[in-house]
Parts: C-alpha cells; sequence; structure tokens
C-alpha cells in the first residue's frame, strides 16, 4: 500500500503527465526532439533531484516513491521518462554510491537542481551486453588521464552537462574504470545520431572521445573498480527502466479501455465482446502482477540499503525480474491495445501506435531480456545450492 505521501506526489506526476507533456507527444515524437523547457518544467518540481539527499539540495524520495512519480511520467511520454530514468537512476547511483565528498558536493546539487542532465557512457557498438569488452581506453598522462575511444547508444548524450564515462585502464575484467566527464570537456563530440523505432524524442547518440584530457580527481572509485560501479548502478537503473515500461503499459491500457468502450460494432461496444473482454482483463492482470514485483523490489532496496550503501548481490537478480516482467508487461499490453483498436490501431493517427514502438525498446536497453534472463537463472542455481 502506498502512503499518503506517495499517493500525492504520484498525483502530482501524474497531473504534471496530463497538463505539460501530454498535449506534446505526439510532436515531440514526429520532430525527434525534447524541448528544454520540459526538463526546467521538472526541474522545478525537484523531480530531477528524486534519488539526490536533501543536504544536496534533492527530495530524497525512497525507492518506492521514485518508481511510483516515474511510472506516472512515463505514463505522460516514455522519452521524458527514460531521460529522468538515466539521470535519477545510474548517474546518481554512482555518485553516492562511490563519489568522494568532493565530488558529491561538486556534481549533485546542479543535478538535483536541473542545472544540466546527466548520462551514461558505457555501451560501445561491439560491447552492448557485455561492457567487459569494453574498447575505449584511458591512460595516465602526468597528473591526470586521456581518454580516447566511441561511445553508442548514450542517452542525453548531447544534452548532458556530466558524462559518467566507463573505459580501460587493463587488460582484464578488472581493468575498467569510472570517469566523471564534463560534457564540454575539449575532445568531446557527437558522432552520430540514432534513428530508433520509438522512443523518437530520445536523445541517443554515439559520442566520440578524442584526446579527452581528465584531472586525477574525475576517476570515479578506484582504478578498476569501473565494471562494479556499472553492475551496481544499472542494478538501480533497472527499476527504472521497470517504472517506465509500467507507465507505458497503463496508457495503453487506458487508451484501449477506453476506445473500446467508444467504438461500436454490431451494435455493441466493443468491450462487451469476449475477446476483448479477455484482452481487457489479461492487460489488468500483467499491468498488476508486474507492478506489484517492482514495487516488492523497491521496498527490498529500502529496508536493505539506502541510496550510499552497498546493494546486496541479491539484489541484481531481483531487479532484473522486475525489470523483464514490467518491459514484457508493456509489449503485450501495448500489441493488445493496437490489436483493440483494429486497422486505426495502426495509424499514426492514435496513439496506441507509438507506444507499442516505445514498448519495444524497454525489452532491450539497460539489459537485454534474454541476458537478464540468464543473471537470473544463474542466481537461482546458486541460491539453491546454498551459495553466497
Amino acid at each position: 500500500m502506498l502512503t499518503a505521501e506517495q499517493l500525492e506526489i504520484r498525483a502530482m506526476a501524474r497531473e504534471f503527465s496530463r497538463g505539460e507533456i501530454r498535449p506534446h507527444v505526439e510532436d515531440w515524437d514526429t520532430e525527434r526532439a525534447l524541448p528544454e523547457e520540459i526538463f526546467q518544467k521538472l526541474a522545478e518540481l525537484g523531480f530531477l533531484g528524486m534519488r539526490v539527499p536533501e543536504a544536496h539540495g534533492g527530495l530524497a524520495l525512497d525507492a518506492t516513491t521514485y518508481l511510483t512519480a516515474l511510472e506516472a511520467l512515463a505514463w505522460g511520454d516514455a522519452s521524458v521518462a527514460l531521460s529522468l530514468s538515466i539521470h535519477n537512476g545510474p548517474v546518481t547511483r554512482a555518485l553516492l554510491g562511490w563519489g568522494t565528498e568532493a565530488q558529491q558536493e561538486r556534481w549533485l546539487p546542479p543535478l538535483a537542481a536541473g542545472e544540466f542532465l546527466a548520462a551514461f557512457a558505457l555501451s560501445e557498438r561491439d560491447a552492448g551486453s557485455d561492457p567487459s569488452s569494453l574498447a575505449a581506453e584511458a591512460r595516465p598522462s602526468g597528473d591526470g588521464w586521456i581518454l580516447d575511444g566511441t561511445k553508442a547508444w548514450v542517452t542525453n548524450g548531447d544534452r548532458a552537462g556530466l558524462l559518467l564515462v566507463f573505459a580501460r585502464t587493463g587488460e582484464s575484467r578488472d581493468g575498467i574504470s569510472a570517469f566523471l566527464v564534463p560534457r564540454e570537456t575539449p575532445g568531446i563530440e557527437v558522432v552520430g545520431r540514432d534513428r530508433t523505432l520509438g522512443l523518437s524524442a530520445s536523445e541517443t547518440v554515439t559520442l566520440g572521445l578524442s584526446e579527452v584530457f581528465l584531472p586525477r580527481e574525475a576517476m570515479l572509485g578506484a582504478p578498476g573498480e569501473g565494471f562494479e560501479i556499472a553492475m551496481d548502478a544499472l542494478t538501480i537503473g533497472r527499476l527504472g527502466i521497470a517504472a517506465q515500461s509500467l507507465g507505458i503499459a497503463q496508457a495503453a491500457f487506458e487508451h484501449a479501455l477506453d476506445y473500446s468502450g467508444e467504438r461500436e460494432q454490431f451494435g455493441h461496444s466493443l468491450h462487451r465482446f469476449g475477446g476483448i473482454e479477455e484482452k481487457l482483463a489479461g492487460m489488468a492482470i500483467r499491468i498488476a502482477q508486474a507492478r506489484a514485483l517492482t514495487l516488492e523490489v523497491a521496498a527490498f532496496v529500502d529496508g536493505d540499503g539506502g541510496p550510499s550503501e552497498e546493494l546486496p548481490s541479491s539484489l541484481r537478480a531481483r531487479t532484473a525480474m522486475a525489470k523483464v516482467a514490467a518491459s514484457e508487461a508493456a509489449m503485450w499490453t501495448a500489441d493488445e491495445a493496437v490489436q483493440i483498436y483494429g486497422g486505426y490501431g495502426y495509424m499514426r493517427d492514435y496513439p496506441v501506435e507509438r507506444l507499442m514502438r516505445d514498448a519495444k525498446g524497454t525489452e532491450i536497453y539497460e539489459g537485454a531480456n534474454e541476458v537478464l534472463r540468464m543473471l537470473v537463472a544463474r542466481h537461482t542455481v546458486r541460491e539453491s545450492a546454498g551459495a553466497e
């Protein structure tokens, strides 16, 4: 059960989505861009500092409240929610879990205030599901480091003021390190913008890093801790994608429910037909199941590790479960919504085709569902064998 405060924050996020996001979604999708003003308005309400401690100007929301708000914003638009999820999720998590006091004091207040967005630059064209295969490298140079390489599928990559970049500083998996990189640092450029199936308004770019000099204090954590930082950050990031998926699913379900009540065939509303009733029931059940799992995992986060504490290893499997369940509920629900709309559902004039395109992405990024199933299976085997 959500508390009165959590319900109030959810209502505020949903009202913002209804008034400030939904009226513009189709234009943003067509233009493939989100306006700067939407992030300014979100910042004014504190939504860019949801997980940042109050000491650094944030709202210090617990995981449950944060995900509830993020779902409501995704109900407005998944592209907006994806930008917020990266900003509030893996980047903020990494700073809180691994940053020095000086790094936190430098970066957390402007992130919470919405002075700029944050981006998470881990993946490369040949290192998506296997981050241990990174080719980008950071080599020592005087009193700092020089970064070279290319980073792919970077959400917020051009708009961001802070990039969390992962690069190789050694040969093994333990040779990956993390760096806090100001976006305006010389040597960083956008070398391509991807055209995606859905989430068209989301800024997904390829970044080129050429002779990027960073001072030693730009490293997050110790040398060689980058892989663990990335996995830790993605653990929380996947919960954000689960919430985003739930927002997509809820929107698709509500559109289908409304349309089936308005559309008549053979003298009856569509939702009076058994086949449509079965679809609506299935949608409602899958959304409820995925939401229950996501909130259960969020409660586990709130009870077993604050934002600056080490997270238990079992949490990686639990967040993987939530992300898989929610993203597949979103894709299934959006598909069923298109089917309920019939021919109209296949038209760009109606919202469910966009939701179906958006939903597909949630099954792929922040860990493809096939990879996450492997993670869950391996954890289950270790658990059954009594291993830690």
